[in-house]
């Protein structure tokens, strides 16, 4: 018997509304951080790849941005980019919020699930039972295979659904080496970092224009540029006296290896969102 005999691996990809609890429900399937996590809607903007190791058994899951209504280039590939996501899949979730109510949004997103696919109501934490048991209700007028209720928060329900999606995965060796958990290139995964922390810190102050992208890494010295739409946005980035620029490098050199040393650069590029060429460049 070869050592690949025996073995069973595959894809599961997240898809729903902003704001359901993707990322966050990555980051617990995979007992790490692999997405960044903000309430802001459009914070994931990339196909995100997470990886669950089992005792034979590889599930790489793919966190996708949320699907709304399109206003700006960049919402549009956005919502090209969750689409793509769903080809060539072995299992489909869509994950709803059980504390909203199941509307057009949803609906929306689930003609896009395959029959074969899994609905998950997520947050049931923040829900009462007796919500939970109307939103069930509701999502099981989408066609699926299995419905779970579950938390990504708490971990509440989540063993039934991993155990489903193992149980569905089909012979083949692993995709990723024992041990990977983020197929994140390092660059992409500092940007991420750098634009969490922002959302984090300046939250209602600054929209969604903003973009981060790693231009140089020479290890330990990496260089992030801070992309914003309008000069006043710039102000707002850098703070009295650099005091944003100056938190947001020190929270973010907190989740990287020791001795990292990190310069973070502001400069507007004017509608950025708007600009399919820039929208390409920053966020791909």
């Amino acid at each position: 018997m070869s050592p690949e005999e025996g073995l069973r691996s595959g894809f599961v990809t997240l898809v729903g509304r902003p704001n359901v609890g993707k990322s966050t429900l990555l980051n617990r399937l995979c007992g790490t951080k692999v997405s960044i996590v903000s309430d802001k809607p459009q914070t994931t903007r990339r196909a995100v790849q997470g990886v669950l190791h089992r005792e034979g058994v590889q599930v790489v899951f793919v966190d996708t941005p949320g699907i709304g209504k399109p206003r700006t280039a960049l919402g549009s590939r956005l919502n090209a980019t969750a689409a793509e996501a769903l080809d060539d899949v072995d299992v489909a979730c869509l994950v709803v919020d059980a504390t909203a109510p199941f509307g057009p949004g949803d609906r929306f997103v689930a003609a896009k699930l395959p029959a074969d696919g899994v609905v998950v109501v997520n947050k049931v934490d923040a829900a009462a039972p007796a919500r939970i048991l109307e939103q069930l209700a509701r999502v099981s007028e989408v066609p699926a295979e299995a419905y779970f209720p579950l938390s990504a928060r708490t971990g509440e329900g989540l063993d039934s659904f991993v155990e489903h999606l193992l149980g569905r995965m089909p012979p083949g060796p692993p995709y990723y080496p024992e041990g990977m958990v983020s197929a994140i290139p390092d660059e992409v995964a500092v940007a991420e970092l750098v634009r969490e922390q922002l959302l984090a810190v300046v939250r209602d102050e600054l929209p969604y224009a903003i973009a981060t992208q790693v231009t140089e890494w020479d290890w330990p010295r990496i260089r992030c540029e801070i992309l914003v739409e309008r000069a006043s946005q710039r102000r707002i980035v850098i703070g009295h006296r650099g005091s944003v620029l100056k938190r947001v490098g020190t929270e973010v050199r907190r989740q990287l290896p020791p001795g990292a040393y990190l310069e973070l650069h502001v400069s507007v590029d004017p509608n950025w969102q708007d600009r399919p060429g820039a929208v390409e460049r920053y966020c791909s």
